[in-house]
């Protein structure tokens, strides 16, 4: 304040990464020769609003919270003048007219005005006052403010200053009573509801300028889904939360995901015909820039025939032994090496094959042509394929979430209705002081010291539909620490408090997954193996789900897939424990890929 009392004049630069969202995006769509259309620039694209009245608006700039996504749902924008008015209504001190807004929008009969004059200055916005034009004109009309004075009014207010706030009523009170014959009781009730959403409405202006923006986030998100989200992830490559967010609405959207691939994926997210191309770069621990120079390499010489040859033309100062370990995990190499076992075991001597072959090639060794058999020529360590839960656990390492699939699909099939609530459900189901019972494995646990002596905790809980972030306050932390653990399959019962404008969920009681009675009995599962499967474990897991207690029992069929692309099924011999400790010893097997259930 001491600068502005010296004449300076402050600027305030705002940068928005969104800008560059909508500009990767628009570049993604015009590559492919398409373009957005007229809508574009009409600002009047109806899908784009329905888009917004529905609420399904992660990603899209301003109004993407969960309060404000309630607001959208319930003012059902049709024009940029609602999208405008939400903007700044969603605030502190004008979020307290929200109904009152909606209510008049509805119907008419429900705008009320203090007084006639005032309903040209707020027609627009039933009745309330929502951007600091209207104080100023308000200023203006009801106690004759010049432009100039009305200015300072709404700097008063916004700043709170309680002296100059204190002469400006005594002089709105006096303007008032000359200006429009109103008496000091009528003219405090004005004076009281501009000072009120003066000192946090928006100016409308400004509010317009990120109108504008959200309209066209949410036009690419409703006509350009693939491209916008691609756009999305890239300005957050390295956030492992919101890409999660991101990868849960391409599933919400049927948006075919590619996974991370050395031969098809780019460093960073990209489109392919229609579908969204993990990018390499967005996996923990191998560098955008590492990732480009491979991306360059392919570029030049083409796809990547091997581990050897991709060990070979890399350079290990980019791509090292870390480099190599998490690509393994991330199934970057499949297309080269299915075993991704085999890459993960085989990382320390693909990467010294890569500084072999660098340093032949920096010393003049590489053939005329690069293509001379490098010095040393690392023979692979075969090892066992993972089984379906440790593809998923060495995958949620690498990118830092469940990518292709979740430890937890096999029990959606299982989940008796109404009794589990699954992590997409809680906005719509959650009540006020209505307890919940969710399951989901624990990506993450934030201890804190909490303020009376011991810890709380942030628990992360990851299901097949997406996350959520609970409260684990100090006594559930000591009594279920154990349970609580990352990479843990559990049940959780929660309170919940939700206001207006957020849901908050605090951890009740805990148990293990396998204790939590899900639903429907399953009949049979399906058990799909991998090639190189090991049928000795196999056998000796169905020979104890033979003898293992439980009500749950059924068949069990085997999928073997053959070289061709046919599918070899069968039954086995007996009836087998069906239930969720069945599941997981069959996921843990060696060479099972994936566990379906099936009810009937």
């Amino acid at each position: 304040k001491w600068a502005e009392a010296g004449g300076l004049v402050k600027f305030d630069f705002l940068g928005l990464k969104t800008l560059t969202v909508i500009d990767r995006a628009l570049k993604l769509i015009r590559r492919d020769g398409r373009d957005v259309g007229p809508e574009w620039d009409t600002l009047d694209d109806k899908e784009t609003y329905e888009l917004m009245a529905s609420g399904q608006t992660l990603g899209v700039f301003q109004l993407e919270g969960q309060g404000m996504r309630d607001t959208l749902r319930k003012v059902r924008p049709h024009n940029l003048e609602d999208v405008i008015a939400i903007i700044s209504l969603y605030r502190p001190g004008p979020m307290d007219n929200i109904p009152v807004y909606v209510a008049g929008k509805e119907d008419p009969k429900n705008v009320h005005y203090q007084h006639p004059d005032l309903e040209p200055i707020l027609e627009a916005t039933y009745g309330v006052p929502v951007y600091q034009e209207q104080v100023m004109r308000m200023a203006q009309e009801i106690a004759g403010y010049s432009l100039g004075e009305a200015d300072l009014l709404r700097r008063a207010m916004g700043k709170k200053k309680v002296e100059e706030m204190v002469a400006q009523r005594a002089r709105f009170l006096d303007g008032a009573q000359k200006l429009k014959g109103i008496e000091a009781p009528l003219a405090n009730e004005i004076f009281d509801t501009m000072e009120k959403f003066a000192g946090y409405g928006f100016n409308k202006s400004h509010a317009a300028a990120y109108a504008l923006i959200g309209y066209q986030t949410a036009y690419l998100k409703r006509h350009f889904p693939v491209e916008f989200l691609a756009a999305s992830m890239s300005l957050d490559l390295q956030n492992t939360d919101k890409l999660a967010a991101f990868v849960q609405e391409c599933r919400r959207l049927e948006i075919e995901i590619i996974q991370p691939d050395v031969n098809r994926s780019t460093a960073d997210f990209d489109v392919d015909n229609g579908a969204l191309v993990y990018a390499l770069g967005a996996l923990k621990g191998v560098g955008l820039e590492a990732m480009r120079q491979l991306e360059a390499e392919r570029a030049v010489r083409g796809p990547f025939k091997s581990l050897h040859d991709f060990a070979e033309r890399v350079d290990p100062k980019s791509v090292n032994k870390k480099c190599f370990e998490q690509l393994s995990r991330a199934g970057a190499f499949d297309s080269i090496e299915p075993n991704r076992a085999t890459c993960l075991a085989s990382a320390h001597l693909l990467s010294a094959m890569a500084v072999s072959a660098a340093e032949d090639r920096a010393g003049g060794q590489g053939g005329l042509f690069g293509d001379a058999e490098p010095a040393v020529k690392a023979t692979l360590q075969e090892v066992s394929s993972w089984n379906g839960q440790q593809i998923l656990d060495e995958e949620f390492a690498a990118v830092g979430f469940y990518l292709s699939g979740h430890p937890l699909d096999d029990v959606l099939d299982s989940l008796e209705e109404g009794r589990i609530t699954l992590s997409n459900e809680i906005a719509d189901v959650a009540v006020d002081g209505r307890p919940l019972e969710l399951i989901g494995v624990v990506r993450r646990r934030v201890e804190k010291p909490a303020r009376n002596g011991g810890k709380f905790a942030f628990l992360t809980l990851s299901d097949p539909t997406g996350e959520v972030e609970l409260m684990v306050m100090p006594e559930v932390l000591d009594n279920f620490r154990d349970l609580m653990s990352p990479a843990s399959s559990i049940c959780v019962m929660v309170n919940v408090r939700r206001q207006e404008e957020e849901i908050r969920l605090s951890v009740k009681h805990v148990k293990p997954i396998e204790k939590a009675r899900i639903g429907k009995k399953a009949k049979a599962l399906v058990v799909r193996l991998s090639r190189g499967a090991n049928f000795d474990e196999l056998a000796a897991v169905a020979e104890r789900l033979i003898n293992a207690p439980g009500a749950d029992r059924g068949e069990i069929f085997l999928e073997l897939p053959l070289v061709d692309g046919r599918v070899v099924s069968m039954k086995l011999p007996a009836v087998y424990a069906t239930g969720l400790e069945a599941l997981r010893a069959l996921k843990m097997a060696s060479g099972v890929s994936r566990v379906d259930t099936l009810a009937a």
